[in-house]
């Protein structure tokens, strides 16, 4: 599959993968239309996932409402004008404060986050996560939601685990070994499956927005 870019490569990419994974055909059902919410493989679009880390979406929304104003414009000069303390009242912990200066030294020695989507995606998530602060979830929703990578499945996300538990009438939440192993069924798809599990989750609990940040 190349790059989900638009809704009709979504369209495309679930015709595919419910050939591969018909047992998935009850699920998609289910989860109704699946958002495609494509946002800019720049800093913005990074420092926004890092904001999302473990906060509820309502929280990640408003957080990053106030950086978007106290960052203006959104770029590393601006960034690096502000004092951790500003970033700090916007509503950042000091770990993320943390993340979002790792992030800014390593695009200013020479990362190209828009570049990453011209590499194969093990090699693109092992760049981001040698920024301290960047662990599997937030550089694999990176790739799924910034570069429109079609083949990532953020296994550790809970939402996608407890979705499968519910999906397979499983006893317990699948650890993340086992979501991985699991998700190896719907390769080279399972960007489209992590969108189609978090729409259902969305549909059976009336929680979240169908993504995860």
């Amino acid at each position: 599959m190349h790059r989900i870019e638009t809704g009709a490569d979504l369209e495309a990419g679930l015709a595919r993968l419910l050939v591969i994974a018909p047992e998935l055909r009850p699920v998609a059902e289910r989860a109704g239309p699946l958002p495609l919410r494509r946002s800019p493989a720049d800093l913005k679009g990074l420092v926004r996932i890092v904001t999302a880390q473990q906060v509820s979406l309502a929280s990640a929304a408003t957080i990053f409402s106030r950086l978007e104003t106290l960052l203006d414009p959104f770029d590393l000069e601006t960034l690096a004008r502000t004092e951790d303390g500003d970033l700090a009242t916007a509503g950042l912990s000091r770990p993320k404060i943390a993340t979002v200066r790792a992030v800014s030294d390593a695009l200013d020695n020479g990362l190209d986050l828009a570049g990453l989507g011209d590499l194969p995606g093990e090699d693109a998530q092992a760049r981001l996560e040698a920024i301290k602060g960047i662990g599997p979830w937030s550089a694999e929703v990176f790739l799924l939601f910034c570069l429109g990578h079609p083949d990532v499945f953020p296994a550790g996300d809970l939402a996608l685990r407890e979705a499968i538990r519910h999906a397979f009438d499983l006893d317990t939440r699948p650890e993340q070994g086992e979501t991985r192993a699991r998700a190896q069924g719907w390769k080279p798809c399972r960007g489209v499956a992590a969108r189609l599990f978090w729409g259902y989750y969305r549909s059976v609990t009336g929680r979240g927005a169908g993504l995860p940040a």
